[in-house]
């Protein structure tokens, strides 16, 4: 994720970093531009084609489309930016409980090495989920006893969960706990997996595709029948209009695509290893 002032101005509009649309579709934009500027000399200088009642009629249908197609953009924005946000509630959550369960075994637990094994596994759960998101492969082992080593184990994350769990029974059946502190624990054990749950849900449920399909079209086809329209008002400037017309419509379709699933690498993405490095940060201050 990004980090910068929303409140410099110059370095938004003079700058351009690797999260911009504009480098991702420039080529596309030339060939728009090249398209726009082969339309504009046939209807000009080729055919020698003059304004007429049918054109003010394609202008009027354009006017409308556009008025269509921005609804369907902003629909398709705040349904990427509303996944982008729960995501990053489910990891302010994460945090949370992993700070509440770090609290309440500090003062639970009495023996430095039962509070050592829970310093290392409370945040190695969202190291975990961290990598398990970005569906890299997690092989290092967290521990001695291999707790990650076998392969067959696909579903890291429910592995140490099963692991935190398996150890807070321990600590009940040797009198370390009381039951009613191991019913606390299982509630803030198992929020983990709620977490876990709902971020995979985001993760793979992407938009319905026929959706994206058509508005991808619908802007492809909006936009190759703009210079018909407006070449006979606008001239050659038509090109660079239609070329700016598509360079926002696309930017906001891609940008939408990228904020909808927010645990990758993508520029926009949210920072889930930083965030995963404060848990073992404020683990380790609280549990000592």
């Amino acid at each position: 994720m990004i980090s910068y002032n929303p409140k410099e101005w110059f370095s938004f509009i003079f700058n351009f970093h690797k999260g911009d649309t504009f480098r991702k579709l420039f080529p596309v934009m030339i060939g728009i531009g090249l398209y726009s500027a082969g339309v504009a000399y046939l209807e000009l200088e080729y055919w020698k084609l003059s304004s007429g009642s049918h054109v003010k009629n394609i202008t009027i249908m354009h006017s409308m489309l556009g008025f269509v197609i921005s609804l369907l953009l902003v629909f398709r924005t705040n349904t990427a930016y509303d996944r982008w946000w729960e995501g990053r509630k489910l990891w302010g959550a994460l945090v949370n409980n992993s700070r509440n369960l770090a609290i309440k075994l500090a003062v639970m637990l009495q023996e430095k090495e039962d509070k050592e094994f829970f310093k290392r596994i409370i945040p190695a759960y969202a190291s975990v989920l961290n990598l398990h998101l970005k569906m890299e492969s997690i092989s290092h082992e967290l521990f001695d006893d291999k707790t990650l080593s076998q392969d067959h184990y696909k579903h890291k994350p429910n592995q140490i969960a099963k692991t935190m769990m398996q150890k807070i029974n321990e600590l009940y059946l040797e009198k370390k706990i009381t039951g009613d502190q191991l019913i606390i624990l299982n509630a803030e054990i198992q929020s983990f997996t709620d977490i876990c749950g709902a971020c995979e849900r985001i993760k793979n449920t992407p938009i319905p595709y026929s959706y994206s399909a058509f508005i991808k079209k619908f802007i492809f086809t909006y936009v190759l029948s703009l210079p018909f329209g407006y070449v006979f008002q606008l001239g050659y400037y038509v090109v660079p209009v239609v070329v700016f017309i598509f360079y926002v419509l696309a930017s906001l379709e891609l940008i939408a695509e990228e904020i909808e699933d927010p645990f990758g690498y993508d520029p926009n993405d949210l920072p889930t290893k930083k965030i995963a490095e404060n848990i073992q940060k404020n683990v380790e201050e609280l549990i000592y």
